[in-house]
């Protein structure tokens, strides 16, 4: 039976795009081989502080003279600008067609999203496929140059963002997951981490952020001791650092001597010990 002119043609068009896919993966992971290691900063749900998180333990990382890149990867909720202060900054693209990430601190290269955005308050109305596109380009376009670490901030809960993400860059060190310390974050941190090993991803550890009197404390420990992953650290309450995500001064740089600041230096120096750098 003859095969019409249309169903040739959209048979062409797919072939197109399986070949050009491949060869963005491709062009993918040669970059990533340049980016010792590769994590995925990840909460079972909002409101955790997981932003705040991903922003001081990658400031941390610089101050101690790795070479770090952040990517913003939460497309809905894009906080990593203001976070970091360069929330008026723009994409830019250099002569070779790549797109030039900010340095906002030394040793720190950053980039998201909402950097191509007209306004700080445009919404992003896009379904899977095209947040899969987005990551893709980001991954693909972004000139990281050499890096010691990528540290990837994913959206709340495990949707197509962490998937796309796990699909593009499979050689990842692993998922660190942000719970706050109450016994219902189990909950929340158990899907995390059934997710990440359903990918079949490493889980480099969880860290207890919000500890104090107010949401108390332990919930991250005991999830970590259930499911056999590091307990990475426990970050105590501080209202300084909800300010300084206000202000987009990293807090780990404005507060250095507070004790929140040391239990994010004390995160950074287990997760080294969990990749083998100490």
């Amino acid at each position: 039976m003859p095969v019409d002119k249309e169903t040739l043609k959209k048979g062409e068009e797919t072939r197109k795009r399986i070949l050009e896919a491949k060869m963005v993966e491709k062009r993918i992971a040669e970059k990533m081989k340049n980016i010792k290691h590769k994590i995925m900063v990840l909460s079972g749900k909002g409101g955790v502080g997981k932003t705040t998180v991903a922003v001081n333990l990658a400031v941390t990382l610089a101050l101690k003279g790795y070479k770090v890149g952040l990517l913003d990867a939460d497309i809905h909720g894009p906080n990593v600008p203001k976070m970091l202060g360069v929330q008026d900054a723009k994409l830019t693209v250099s002569p070779e067609g790549l797109i030039i990430p900010v340095e906002p601190v030394p040793n720190l290269k950053a980039i998201s999203l909402q950097m191509a955005l007209p306004q700080d308050d445009s919404p992003i109305i896009w379904r899977g496929p095209l947040k899969h596109k987005a990551i893709q380009q980001l991954l693909d376009e972004v000139d990281w140059g050499k890096l010691d670490f990528l540290i990837i901030d994913m959206p709340p809960g495990t949707g197509d963002e962490s998937l796309s993400v796990s699909q593009l860059i499979p050689d990842m060190d692993g998922v660190l997951i942000v719970a706050t310390p109450q016994e219902v974050a189990l909950l929340d941190a158990t899907k995390a981490i059934n997710f990440a090993r359903q990918l079949q991803k490493k889980v480099v550890g969880i860290v207890e952020n919000m500890a104090g009197e107010i949401f108390g404390q332990g919930g991250g420990k005991k999830a970590a001791e259930k499911y056999n992953v590091p307990f990475i650290g426990s970050i105590p309450m501080d209202a300084r650092i909800v300010k300084c995500g206000d202000t987009g001064e990293p807090f780990v740089m404005k507060y250095p001597e507070s004790e929140a600041a040391k239990a994010f230096e004390n995160a950074v120096d287990k997760l080294l010990e969990v990749l083998g750098e100490k």
